[in-house]
């Protein structure tokens, strides 16, 4: 290995980084080359020491050279519990140059949400969703890195970075291919476990190449270093000795010289013994040492500094070290001839007003870890206090609060609870509940105690579930939750056992609850939730007579207050999935409305009632073709979510819903596009959920009515649409969905077995809705060859029942059933019929295949030439393809 010492500007600490500065290097100037370059992602990852901040370094003074916009942020091992901190120390200094107004204008949309993360706008809500907000930072910077290219990001010690910026970090590293940005991250490898590893290892994935891996120094490398530093005559005994007793550690190496040369040391053999004592001197507990050496009041002061861990000034410091200014300026002075503390780089970006930082986070942690642990804690409980006065926020003030000993203080929980409201507000859940279970040890005073567990299980309510249960079933024990908050917690935790898929306990806890309320307002939400969990259970009824007693409830119902309409949405989607008629569904479903909107508190982003509710109304409107309102409550939900940044499982089920609509229409592509969209945002929420289910199944159906069956098949398989189902219920049937797939496969068999599981399942719970659960008509159809009798009552029951939910779809879709089962002008009569229900009807898609039919039926050019343009309108590729062979085969037209 060469001796040669490294380019003059870079560090002494690069020797034997050519390979990685050359990559570096490389990257840089292909950012620099083009505009609309993809971006890159490097990941550098050493043990501590080894030089992965010498590296970062180094880009900087190459990108800034080539004329690059540089920002950049460090990790702090005692700042992991501080949300949003990496980040913002990344943007905010790119963000307070620009006036608000102007940061509005770049970040649009986003700046109510991303702005308060960033710490550069208040918080517009209660609780924001972290899946908004880390959608919202990935879309601040890609905004900002186009008006700044070229720009460069360094992150550094990413492996003590807080999770919301390892979250927004991983997410951003999956979207460079269209951004042209450089990202270069250095990580030490372990260190972190759970979701902030899983970030990491994300991130490192969509680099694309294996990280850059850092090695100690090789003896030879190290002489070259040595020889460097102290002169060209140290002799190779004393180089061998340095490498020996560093390890080939770069920092150590360069740390070790640096003492050598204050003690003004001679390079020679006969001193190479000195060296082990003089590396104990820099480094654990000889910096403790050493740090001892220049006085209590030095010692003090850097143990303030080190419970600060970032925004080190010495204002900050002598108020938690309790000392005057003159005399922390002068430990200042003291600590930073001591290569203890330094100032900061000026071409850093740290955010706030720090004066001074340690310059290595291998010192602050040795200073830290020499606090007594008692003195360590009093000062935490001090910095507490001093963030607050200084007028940076709970949230600031908690991560010190997190690290004070349980000792029954009322105002400490306090403190922590509004630190969690701060936290929540955001979109930081995990920082929250930290707060919260913090407060418990302490711990609340009883009549508050209830209220904390509600607050936990409110704040773990969308990430665990099962902890939720706990906290809201500890919560509602205790005396202390009273009146709506009372019945908010039982939904809430009716909520947390329904995504637990404890669907049978959701029901049963509110059902107890309203038992022992009065009748009012309360008692009458609660036997709406009740309701409405039931309403969704797939299988048989969670208790007997279910709908007998919703429609009792209803029938008083005018509609005065949400819980009145909760009903009435209850009662019409129960009347869509038995099949009443579609005008009763309706006439409910309207009724529940305010001059034909949505009421206050029953808005999509109201958490009073959750989704759920408004999703059966949009079904309802949807399946009784009033496909114009359920459009609109669509786009409407769509709009809030988007505004308000929740880009969870709400949006998630707001473009599938979308989809499902479209799909309706007939509008086959814009439906698609609309379901590959939701499931994208699906992925991120998590697989097995049932709106997951409601997203794939709405999928596969759109690509079968499309003629893409291989791709239905593809996704099928892809994102395990198959038994088992679950327990909710999906629109349209899962089942029913999965046996047209088979049987679009060629796998008749399978398919019919599917569908006659289906109509078990459907027979069950009186679902006979053959719009909503479609089995039958395919069924049918499947069965005509081989079993025609048994397909014939199977399309007449069908034909009835649609007949009795009344929609032209409907009745449309079983006349259609029906001609495919005749011959001759029976069956051209029948096809007739439907083409007639189908045109009135708002689904095009279904009035193409009833032309098309109808057409070939008939044998007629023109009918067939009308479903082939509407066909083609729709997307429906595969009957596209149907119309145009009998088209040309030309046999037996006229």
């Amino acid at each position: 290995m060469t001796e040669a010492r490294p380019a003059e500007a870079a560090s002494t600490s690069l020797w034997e980084r050519a390979e990685e500065v050359a990559a570096i290097e490389r990257a840089i100037d292909t950012l620099r080359a083009d505009h609309s370059s993809s971006g890159s992602l490097l990941v550098i990852q050493g043990e501590a020491g080894l030089g992965k901040t010498a590296l970062l370094n180094e880009t900087r003074r190459m990108a800034e050279a080539r004329g690059c916009q540089v920002w950049s942020a460090r990790g702090g091992e005692t700042l992991r519990s501080v949300p949003f901190n990496v980040v913002r120390q990344l943007l905010q200094p790119a963000l307070i140059r620009l006036m608000p107004e102007e940061a509005r204008e770049y970040l649009g949309d986003w700046y109510d949400v991303a702005g308060p993360a960033l710490g550069i706008t208040e918080p517009g809500g209660p609780q924001a969703d972290p899946q908004g907000v880390c959608d919202g930072l990935v879309a601040a910077v890609r905004r900002l890195a186009r008006r700044d290219w070229p720009l460069v990001l360094l992150i550094d010690d990413a492996h003590w970075a807080d999770q919301e910026t390892l979250r927004w970090l991983a997410a951003f590293a999956e979207r460079l291919d269209d951004l042209s940005v450089l990202v270069v991250v250095a990580r030490r490898p372990g260190e972190v476990t759970g979701e902030s590893a899983r970030h990491l290892d994300a991130i490192a994935a969509a680099s694309g190449h294996p990280d850059a891996t850092l090695s100690a120094l090789t003896p030879e490398a190290t002489a070259g270093l040595t020889r460097a530093t102290l002169g060209a005559h140290a002799d190779a005994p004393f180089c061998r000795e340095v490498w020996a007793v560093t390890g080939g550690n770069p920092y150590e190496t360069v740390e070790l010289l640096a003492k050598v040369g204050d003690s003004e040391l001679e390079p020679t053999e006969g001193a190479a013994v000195e060296l082990r004592a003089l590396n104990r001197s820099a480094r654990g507990g000889g910096l403790v040492a050493r740090l001892e050496e220049l006085g209590v009041d030095a010692t003090r002061f850097a143990w303030a500094a080190a419970i600060l861990g970032n925004d080190i000034s010495v204002d900050l410091v002598a108020r938690l070290a309790t000392m005057d200014h003159e005399n922390a300026a002068r430990c200042a002075t003291l600590l930073q001839g001591a290569r203890i503390l330094t100032e900061p780089d000026p071409a850093g970006t740290q955010l706030g007003t720090g004066e001074m930082e340690f310059v290595h986070p291998l010192i602050q942690s040795a200073v830290y870890n020499s606090i007594p642990d008692a003195l360590c804690t009093a000062m935490h409980g001090i910095a507490a206090q001093v963030i607050t006065d200084s007028g940076r926020g709970a949230a600031m003030a908690s991560r010190h609060l997190l690290r004070v000993h349980p000792d029954d203080d009322e105002e400490l929980v306090e403190q922590l609870r509004e630190a969690a409201r701060e936290h929540l507000a955001v979109g930081a859940p995990d920082a929250a509940r930290r707060c919260l279970e913090r407060a418990l040890l302490e711990p609340p005073r009883p009549e508050v105690h209830a209220r904390v567990l509600y607050e936990l299980g409110c704040a773990t309510l969308l990430t665990a579930p099962a902890v939720t249960i706990d906290h809201l079933q500890s919560a509602l024990g205790m005396p202390g939750l009273d009146g709506d908050t009372r019945v908010d917690a039982v939904f809430r935790l009716s909520q947390a056992l329904l995504h637990n898929d404890q669907l049978q306990e959701a029901v049963r806890t509110v059902e107890a609850e309203a038992a022992r309320l009065e009748d009012g307002p309360a008692k009458l939400r609660l036997q709406a939730v009740q309701l409405m969990w039931e309403g969704i259970f797939s299988g048989e009824a969670v208790s007997p007579g279910r709908s007998e007693r919703l429609a009792a409830l209803a029938s008083t119902c005018t509609g005065r207050d949400n819980s009145e309409r909760a009903l009435l949405i209850l009662r019409g989607f129960d009347a869509l999935i038995h099949g009443e008629n579609a005008e009763e569904v309706v006439e409910y479903c309207d009724r529940a409305l305010v001059n034909g909107r949505l009421p206050p508190g029953l808005g999509w982003t109201d958490t009073e009632w959750g989704v759920e509710l408004l999703i059966m109304l949009t079904s309802s409107y949807a399946h009784a073709d009033r496909l114009d309102r359920a459009e609109s409550l669509c786009n409407e939900a769509l709009r809030a979510y988007e505004a308000a940044g929740w880009s969870g499982g709400h949006l998630v089920l707001a473009h599938a819903y979308v989809g499902l609509t479209h799909r309706r229409r007939g509008r086959l592509r814009e439906a698609e596009a609309s379901l590959r969209e939701s499931l994208r945002f699906a992925e991120r929420v998590g697989r097995g959920l049932p709106l997951y289910w409601t997203v794939t199944c709405n999928l596969v159906d759109t690509l079968l009515a499309r003629g893409h069956v291989a791709e239905a098949w593809e996704i099928a398989e892809e994102y395990d649409f198959a038994p088992p189902y679950p327990s909710t219920v999906v629109m349209p049937d899962a089942r029913s969905v999965r046996g047209r797939l088979l049987l679009a496969v060629g796998r008749t068999k399978d398919g019919i077995s599917e569908l006659e599981e289906a109509e078990k399942a459907a027979a069950a719970c009186g679902h006979r809705n053959p719009v909503v659960v479609a089995w039958a008509l395919d069924l049918a159809r499947a069965l005509a060859r081989e079993e025609p009798a048994r397909a014939a009552q199977l399309a007449a029951d069908a034909r009835r029942q649609a007949e009795r939910f009344g929609t032209d779809t409907a009745i449309g879709e079983a006349l259609r059933c029906a001609a495919a089962l005749e011959t001759g002008q029976r069956a051209v009569r029948l096809a007739a019929q439907a083409v007639a229900y189908l045109e009135a009807s708002p689904c095009q898609y279904e009035h193409a295949a009833a032309r098309v039919e109808y057409g070939i039926a008939a044998r007629s050019v023109a009918e067939i030439n009308r479903g082939l343009a509407l066909a083609r309108s729709c997307g429906a590729d595969g009957l596209v393809a149907q119309a145009r062979e009998v088209l040309e085969t030309g046999r037996g037209l006229r």
